[in-house]
């Protein structure tokens, strides 16, 4: 079971990352009204203070979308 604390601050920190980051949630939204279909291609790129990249993707299926929209649900309560 989930602790409603746990939540809440989970809800808290989200609410101060979509502050420090507010193009991240338009992105997510934009991406899953157009594109957010079965093999689709989702992919992260992550470069460090050094230079090093580190990049990976996945071809979504129907449960990555089932995860993704109940994800985004849950922001939008």
């Amino acid at each position: 079971m989930i602790n409603p604390m746990d939540l809440l601050s989970i809800k808290e920190k989200f609410m101060q990352f979509n502050s420090d980051h507010p193009k991240v949630v338009p992105f997510f939204m934009t991406v899953g009204e157009h594109a957010m279909v079965p093999g689709s291609v989702f992919e992260i790129k992550v470069t460090d203070p050094d230079g090093r990249e580190y990049v990976s993707n996945i071809r979504l299926n129907e449960n990555d979308i089932e995860i993704m929209r109940t994800i985004m649900e849950l922001n939008n309560k």
